[in-house]
């Protein structure tokens, strides 16, 4: 992986390189500067196919120059076409079979590529800018655009300073966690839609945004389950085979889920040698599957390495949140995941995990909440308005959220985005505008689950998940790759009936029915715990101090659209064990240090 700069402000040099040392983390193996005229493109790189000088970056072709971060797994494929329309290389990379293929195809380019990707190349001919991100927004694209000035970067970081905080990307984020695109959390600076490419005419200072994938209306295929397990595995067996092309040690990721256990299985079995694997676990049973990922790794004979998440962990670990993911980022998973990078690297620079498997093949607890609360959902609003009114709420459960969204909310679209977004939780006033960019997913399909898996790959694999894995394997110079982030499978899945994916509560149905060719259903078919960590326990205990201290007045008279009154009300309940609040302590908290970091760059 990489990180990628461009721009046409006349910076000098040495403000440049303050600008990616800022970030150097994402390229530690080379940083390279060109400066042409009125352009300024740089590189951070982290060397993983042909590991020579040569491709280093910028790289230049003709009238050609690009920076580029990601992976075009089937840059082989494409390069012998290129080859026998008369085209000679002089490097190994898939960098430069990007930029000669640019040049072919253009645009049309897009469309051919497989991969995980965010480039810029720069034609000095027409003094155009032609950037691209990947479908799925893998890999993060933020650009800063006023009055014909752009900048464009891998991440936030080198493009905060001097810019105004933006309030409304303030509330977005306490309404869901995260700053979703177009979004970011400064005024002027947006993020690239997945799927989508930018041209920049420098001269006539014009920028234009077009799409050139999305998900489509599903048409569902007329298949048997049995050959669906037979496609789907092997769509499956490729995507991993050719996520485990490196000039660099590689390894996978192994939880105690389904989905990394299938991927490290496949890895194993098409590896031409022994497979390293990496799991977290906890000293607190509840949230450690180590135990669990250990007996898998025996099972598939790869070599395992399980590291120990402890409280002093995650306190040293605190900085390195906003460090690296320069916008307020509140999963606090992140954290486990950050400690699992640093371990790797030790070892490997490439890992296989299993993100995206749970969008795709309907594995989220929410999809049983959806399943659960559907008869409510479908009761006359005017009726559900009146019981959740009345004493019934209490009887029901008055803690239980999701009962209270299915009674209050109008439609069962209202209430699948309530899920993403917890509704007056920590705000005066809550305005959901941000979520007309996400509003396909009610044209996709017309089931209820595919809808809700739909949003899910649309907004939370981006500006999670995706934002998640990529911070923090950067953070320490590591490459992650997902098989099940392949578009192939996203489609595939997507046109599968259902209940190939989710019958009768049993979710990921078909992969499971996959995994069980590598490990026996009895060892895998237990309760997830999840990513996650005691954080909720922690912060009563051993980082009480910290967060009591962080989240004073001074902070929260800060906060635009803040409702300070239920803030305190929830910190206090919290602390004194009569309410589990840690979700939206969290969020606070990690805004707080942003706001810090923010000051700093700016003072």
């Amino acid at each position: 992986m990489c990180g990628i700069y461009i721009t046409n402000i006349p910076f000098k040099k040495d403000d440049v390189l303050v600008k990616l040392e800022s970030i150097s983390y994402r390229g530690p193996n080379h940083l390279g500067i060109s400066q042409q005229n009125d352009i300024t493109l740089g590189h951070l790189r982290l060397s993983i196919l042909d590991l020579d000088a040569r491709s280093n970056q910028p790289m230049s072709y003709e009238n050609f120059q690009i920076v580029y971060n990601g992976e075009i797994y089937n840059y082989k494929e494409i390069k012998k076409e290129l080859i026998s329309l008369g085209y000679k290389f002089i490097t190994e990379s898939d960098t430069e079979v990007l930029l000669i293929g640019y040049k072919e195809w253009g645009n049309e380019l897009l469309k051919k590529i497989n991969g995980m990707f965010a480039f810029s190349i720069f034609n000095s001919k027409t003094r155009q800018v032609f950037s691209a991100r990947d479908r799925l927004g893998v890999k993060p694209f933020y650009y800063y655009w006023k009055d014909g000035s752009f900048e464009i970067c891998s991440q936030i970081q080198p493009l905060l300073k001097g810019k105004e905080i933006n309030d409304e990307a303030v509330s977005i984020y306490l309404d869901c966690m995260f700053v979703p695109s177009p979004y970011s959390i400064v005024k002027d600076v947006y993020k690239l839609p997945p799927g989508n490419f930018m041209t920049i005419d420098i001269d006539t200072k014009s920028l234009e945004i077009k799409e050139y994938w999305n998900l489509k209306t599903v048409s569902k295929k007329q298949i048997s389950y049995k050959k669906a397990k037979t496609e789907l595995k092997e769509l499956l067996y490729d995507a991993v085979k050719i996520r485990l092309q490196s000039d660099v040690p590689i390894g996978s990721f192994l939880s105690g889920g389904i989905d990394s256990a299938l991927v490290s299985s496949i890895a194993a079995k098409v590896s031409d040698k022994k497979i390293n694997t990496f799991s977290i676990g906890f000293n607190v049973p509840e949230f450690d599957e180590s135990k669990k990922a250990e007996e898998y790794s025996r099972i598939i004979n790869s070599n395992h390495k399980t590291t120990i998440c402890k409280v002093e962990d995650v306190i040293n670990l605190i900085p390195k949140i906003t460090e690296v993911y320069g916008e307020p980022f509140a999963d606090s998973s992140a954290l486990p995941s950050l400690l699992l990078n640093s371990v790797t690297k030790e070892h490997v620079t490439v890992a296989l995990s299993g993100d995206g498997g749970d969008e795709s093949f309907i594995g989220y607890t929410y999809f049983d909440s959806l399943i659960k609360h559907k008869m409510i959902i479908d009761v006359p609003f005017f009726i559900r308005k009146f019981l959740s009114k009345t004493l019934f709420l209490k009887l029901i459960n008055q803690d239980n959220y999701r009962v209270k969204n299915a009674l209050t909310t109008r439609t069962r679209n209202d209430f699948i985005e309530n899920i993403f977004s917890r509704k007056g939780m920590l705000l005066k006033k809550r305005k959901q505008r941000w979520m007309q960019y996400y509003q396909g997913y009610k044209t996709w399909s017309k089931d209820f689950l595919q809808k809700a898996a739909d949003l899910n790959i649309k907004l939370w694999l981006e500006n999670d998940s995706n934002v998640k894995v990529d911070r923090a394997s950067m953070a320490f110079s590591v490459e992650v790759r997902s098989p099940f982030l392949d578009y192939r499978i996203v489609e595939y899945a997507r046109a599968l009936p259902i209940s190939f994916r989710y019958k009768k509560g049993k979710q990921k149905r078909i992969l499971r029915d996959l995994l069980n060719e590598h490990i026996p259903e009895e060892i895998f078919n237990q309760p997830k715990k999840g990513f996650s960590i005691p954080i909720s326990k922690w912060m009563r205990e051993e980082l009480k101090n910290e967060f009591l201290t962080t989240l004073n007045d001074e902070f929260l008279n800060r906060v635009p659209n803040l409702d300070k009154k239920k803030c305190k009300k929830l910190i206090e309940s919290h602390m004194d064990c009569s309410e589990d609040n840690s979700a939206n302590i969290w969020k606070l908290f990690v805004l707080a240090k942003w706001y810090d970091m923010y000051d700093k760059i700016n003072m």
